[in-house]
């Protein structure tokens, strides 16, 4: 019944601007913690960002500070990721994840997953 699903993913060329949706259903998002994380093939995925239960205090992590913007709309159900300044680096597949009570932190542990949306940086 719980189901995340992502979109918005593309190509884009490098200092481009891109934004992420993940839609929620089966579960109310305001009470989870939401991660995005990104994969590229044969690496383990990564952390990119996290925003809290609630109040929704927001964290990135080092490669994308200054550039990702985490946000909830609890109306809608949706977490988005307005991504700017991409870079050839920030090419992989995106993921949307949940949590219930956990906290965000570079280890954070996530239960639910989306399939993922592609994102592309290129020239």
């Amino acid at each position: 019944q719980v189901q995340l699903v992502e979109s918005g993913g593309g190509l884009v060329q490098p200092g481009g601007s891109l934004t992420l949706s993940c839609v929620a259903s089966g579960l109310t998002l305001d009470d989870y913690v939401i991660g995005w994380l990104r994969q590229t093939p044969g690496k383990e995925r990564e952390g990119v960002s996290c925003i809290s239960r609630y109040v929704g205090s927001t964290y990135y992590f080092d490669s994308v500070k200054g550039r990702f913007t985490i946000s909830r709309d609890n109306a809608k159900n949706t977490v988005y990721l307005q991504m700017s300044n991409l870079k050839p680096e920030d090419t992989a597949v995106y993921y949307c994840a949940t949590v219930r009570f956990g906290r965000c932190s570079r280890t954070t542990t996530y239960n639910h997953w989306g399939q993922g949306t592609q994102v592309t940086v290129s020239s």
